[in-house]
């Protein structure tokens, strides 16, 4: 059969060229349309493949009979409703390595162009004058470059820095000693970053967590005359501490392909001759645009064709009949990772994940990749979903296994996932009780009865009269009201742990005052909101 293609925006010929070579498909490259015309023009197609400009919406999804698969030529997938897409059964594939090597091209030009103050010499020609000794600029040689974000583009930066004969130290919540030994960078916390290095670049996706990780004390923290460079996302530097700090003369250089807001409004950094800017220039490369559109042609042609896809950022459909066996696990299976990423306090190196019982006779796949989604999410948030998270996974030399076992102990179902990071490892169990719904039921060797959501700490302790009563106390003291605690020992006088679920979080002051009483072994903050 022929398939029907439908490129609704502006792509290059070398990009769709493997399109038009694929046997059984026709390409129809109609751009431009008006929303009401893209409705028509939907019916009757199996592909769609745009860029940034055309809006997928759920009017347009559900006037597609046909559609089977939505490419976007490029990594954002804002302009494409995915709920709807997922509800209808179609794939959406994104092309997130094309542009790695431009966005890591880009970074090495800004750090150049600033440690040779080169705009700015140039702006000073442009203007009448021969002003050499203003331009003074630093070698990079010999300078240690602190690297954040040790993903694809990080790897390339870092790369590209140590053939300029820097020296490299680097973070990544998912680097290890061993992979830094292997790319002959230094491994180090941010902290050791900030101190170290005498240029910072980051390549981190915007969180909560890295949201303004770069703000007054971490310029605090870093060395005089530092200079900075973000191509990554707008808001990892807090904009007002850089201006301060740049006033402050703490440092001497910033390059910014990025901001808070785009397009900018707030142009003060601009009017510091120290800061060079480019309008998030990083994947605006002809090889760029091209090599996304290749890649998303290519996946559009394999799932068509073969039924496989590489860069899906949906979830793929499931029969009917096995989603509504293993639905209902969904959501706990994402709270397990969660739980275990906040309990451990690492990045995992290992995750074994056994289904018991009933589900054993089940497709578990989709339950295994959200479960991986929510070990990842604290890490990659938005990146990860439930189709890429074993691919995310393996790509961090993360190691997932899969087991099943129809027998049948205190439970009909019971999924059990266990992960090994460098700390050691953690094991927890968990299942839906009939009317009662989910429970944590084991951590570690430790019977208990949790509900999976809200706030909750997990203390390990000695098993002594009165630290119960002291937890409480300080909590009491902190404003932190307790609505549950599981408490449980391995024999008298010896290990034991409190599970405590809170109305509220509590701020790392107070986690840091309850380590320090007697007998408290470690105190894990465990966020399910």
């Amino acid at each position: 059969m022929t398939y029907r293609v439908l490129i609704s925006d502006p792509l290059s010929e070398e990009g769709i060229f493997p399109l038009r070579e694929a046997a059984d498909l026709e390409v129809i490259v109609d751009t431009g349309l008006e929303p009401a015309q893209l409705l028509e023009r939907i019916k009757g197609m199996d592909a769609l493949i745009v860029r940034s400009q055309t809006q997928v919406t759920r009017e347009v999804i559900e006037a597609a009979d046909k559609l089977k698969i939505i490419g976007r030529a490029g990594v954002g997938v804002d302009n494409i409703d995915l709920e709807a897409a997922t509800e209808q059964g179609i794939i959406v594939v994104n092309a997130p390595d094309g542009n790695t090597n431009s966005a890591a091209e880009h970074t090495m030009a800004m750090l150049m162009s600033m440690a040779r103050k080169i705009p700015q010499a140039f702006h000073s020609l442009r203007n009448g004058n021969w002003d050499r000794k203003s331009y003074v600029g630093v070698e990079l040689k010999g300078k240690t470059l602190g690297v954040i974000g040790l993903g694809r583009i990080g790897a390339e930066v870092t790369a590209r820095a140590k053939g300029q004969r820097m020296e490299v130290i680097a973070y990544d919540p998912f680097l290890t000693e061993e992979k830094a030994d292997k790319m002959g960078v230094a491994f180090g916390t941010v902290e050791d970053v900030l101190r170290a290095a005498d240029f910072i670049t980051v390549h981190t996706p915007l969180l909560p967590e890295t949201r303004h990780l770069l703000d007054k004390e971490a310029f605090e923290l870093m060395k005089d005359g530092v200079q900075i460079i973000n191509c990554a996302r707008g808001g990892i530097i807090d904009e007002q501490a850089l201006y301060d700090a740049v006033v402050n003369k703490k440092v001497a250089g910033a390059a910014l392909d990025v901001f808070e807001q785009e397009p900018m409004v707030d142009f003060r950094l601009l009017d510091l001759p120290e800061i060079i800017a480019t309008p998030h220039l990083g994947a605006s490369t002809v090889e760029a645009q091209e090599s996304v559109a290749i890649d998303v042609s290519r996946d559009v042609i394999s799932f068509l064709t073969e039924g496989i896809v590489r860069n899906s950022v949906n979830l793929p459909s499931v029969p009917k009949e096995a989603m509504a066996k293993i639905e209902p696990f969904f959501d706990l299976a994402e709270r397990i990772g969660v739980f275990l990423t906040d309990l451990t306090g690492h990045t995992a190196q290992e995750v074994q994940i056994r289904y018991t019982g009933e589900l054993a006779n089940s497709e578990v796949g989709p339950l295994t990749r959200n479960l991986i989604k929510g070990l990842l999410k604290r890490h990659l948030g938005r990146n990860v979903n439930v189709v890429n998270a074993l691919y995310l996974a393996e790509h961090r030399e993360i190691r997932v296994q899969e087991s099943k076992s129809t027998e049948m102990k205190a439970y009909t179902n019971l999924i059990t996932a266990e992960v090994k990071t460098r700390a050691g490892t953690c094991k927890v169990s968990a299942t839906l009780l009939n009317g009662q719904g989910p429970r944590i039921v084991k951590v570690d060797d430790y019977l208990v009865d949790v509900v999976p959501k809200g706030h909750l700490l997990f203390i390990r302790h000695n098993d002594r009269p009165g630290v119960i009563g002291r937890v409480g106390t300080l909590l009491g003291t902190e404003d932190v009201n307790i609505a549950t605690m599981q408490v449980g020992r391995s024999n008298e006088g010896g290990d034991a742990i409190m599970m405590l679920s809170i109305d509220k979080g509590a701020g790392e002051e107070s986690l840091e005052r309850l380590r320090k009483l007697d007998e408290i072994v470690t105190v894990q903050a465990i966020d399910l909101e």
